[in-house]
């Protein structure tokens, strides 16, 4: 069985940052940490393998600059077995729906029973790419996922959160795109062995040559603002 964790190098929560001609700017110093809920994802895949009665792969996929390589990385020294790097500039500041079709054409081939990304990220927070990539990989899915059960007869029972404090527990059937809510367990710490491990594990980078699609952006970001308290109500 091969398990997918789709992870994101972001920019550290705590940073500071100005907002000029409508674009914010970070300071140069800014730190980069792996996006927080992809931490769950991968720590539920770990898990999963850990406690499973069969030979589970772990690989982990990035889609980013070179920054992203510390992120993989420290993927990899928690107990990832190896990585996949979609690096190039034409795939920096996808939207949502471009970005999966990214994700689709590389994945594809390598037949996934299972990806697991966090519910959302923390610069952009769409929530949406693993459900697109469902629907382009014709998987089963569920979201908001806090408990994972792997099943033997090709299926994974989910608890996903509901509002209200309510939940539900649903089956689905393999291969299977599941998003994972914060809190879900508690990630671990790479170990000194893990760290040393991880630079024998294999990473392979992709650039747009690589991957045969046509990216045809439909939206972008045209405004970042302070939000302003006012009393006028605006229509769109």
């Amino acid at each position: 069985m091969k398990i997918c964790v789709l992870v994101k190098s972001v920019i550290d929560k705590d940073s500071r940052f100005s907002i000029e001609n409508d674009v914010a700017h970070f300071d140069s110093y800014s730190d980069r940490v792996t996006n927080e809920s992809d931490n769950y994802a991968l720590e539920e895949a770990l898990l999963i393998k850990e406690s499973a009665n069969q030979d589970i792969e772990v690989v982990v996929v990035s889609v980013g600059s070179e920054d992203s390589l510390q992120t993989i990385k420290d993927c990899l020294s928690k107990g990832a077995d190896r990585a996949i790097h979609i690096s190039d500039e034409k795939f920096i500041e996808l939207d949502a729906l471009s970005l999966s079709k990214v994700l689709k054409a590389t994945l594809e081939e390598e037949k996934f029973d299972i990806i697991l990304s966090g519910l959302q990220s923390d610069d952009i927070g769409n929530g949406q790419v693993g459900i697109l990539l469902s629907e382009h990989l014709n998987m089963s899915h569920a979201s908001l996922a806090m408990k994972t059960e792997l099943n033997d007869n090709g299926s994974i029972r989910v608890k996903r959160e509901l509002e209200a404090g309510w939940f539900q527990w649903s089956s689905l059937s393999l291969p299977a795109s599941i998003t994972i809510q914060s809190g879900i367990n508690k990630p671990r710490y790479a170990s000194l062995r893990g760290i040393m491990m991880m630079k024998k594990k294999p990473i392979k980078t992709l650039s747009s040559s690589d991957i045969n699609i046509e990216i045809n952006q439909m939206t972008s970001v045209i405004k970042q603002s302070i939000p302003k308290k006012e009393k006028e109500t605006k229509f769109f």
